[in-house]
């Protein structure tokens, strides 16, 4: 859509999917959620888009997924610059589309997460950037340690490319990075999980928390990773009921 970051592959894409239309309308408008998909920064889950959106819609949540640019073609900041430009563009549109500006939240799964923790932690978010609140799904946030870049091997950084160094892993390390101003925060991993280990939510909660910031943790003792909404799973799949709760909480959502 008009407005998003061009990238050499292309415009990312912000879907919208609205409230049925038999869903309450609060006077202020609703709440939403841009939903990030997962997929390693190389490509998007489709388990861990659309079918969210529908999920929040249920609740009485407006959502938009955001289709943002991946590598090979595209690497950091073009994710970020994607989903600040997404974050303004709904601020931008919400009161035509029924949508409070001021209650619009994040949502993200694996490298997702990752991206929509750094729009809502990020040091260089600005205020009409910064997400009322944010939801992360096994999140790859401490880069500094994730991947085979970490490890000392060979190979391209999804999300840096070529030119990854230690340095540059750890600016886009959340649990390093993370300001005050990050808005209040719901975090869920499984302890099994092989690809992105648990210690990704366990430190960015510790440094959320030593900064007074809201963040409520559930981890998992059996799910791994990438399950989306893990339906019918046990553990796993009680993270929606859990986030619900979170949800209407935070967002006075009635």
């Amino acid at each position: 859509m008009a407005g998003l970051q061009n990238t050499s592959s292309g415009a990312a894409v912000l879907s919208f999917h609205p409230l049925p239309a038999e869903a309450p309308r609060p006077a202020a408008g609703a709440p939403a959620v841009i939903v990030m998909p997962g997929g390693g920064y190389t490509f998007l889950a489709p388990h861990e888009g659309k079918p969210v959106a529908q999920w929040l819609n249920g609740l009485g949540y407006a959502a938009w997924v955001l289709e943002y640019p991946v590598g090979p073609q595209d690497f950091h900041p073009a994710p970020l610059d994607s989903a600040r430009a997404a974050m303004r563009q709904a601020r931008s549109q919400a009161p035509e589309l029924g949508v409070d500006p001021s209650n619009i939240g994040v949502l993200g799964f694996s490298a997702g997460g990752h991206l929509a923790a750094h729009l809502a932690a990020g040091p260089d978010t600005a205020d009409d950037e910064r997400p009322a609140f944010a939801v992360l799904c096994y999140p790859a946030t401490s880069w500094h340690t994730f991947g085979r870049a970490a490890a000392g091997e060979t190979g391209t950084d999804p999300l840096l490319g070529p030119g990854s160094t230690a340095e540059k892993r750890r600016a886009v390390s959340i649990e390093l990075i993370a300001v005050p101003q990050t808005p209040p925060t719901f975090i869920w991993h499984c302890a099994d999980d092989d690809t992105v280990r648990v210690d990704h939510a366990l430190s960015l909660c510790h440094r959320l928390a030593g900064m007074q910031v809201p963040v409520e943790l559930h981890v998992f003792p059996t799910g791994g990773h990438g399950v989306g909404l893990a339906q019918e799973m046990t553990p796993a799949g009680t993270w929606t009921s859990l986030c619900a709760q979170w949800l209407y909480r935070t967002t006075r959502h009635e």
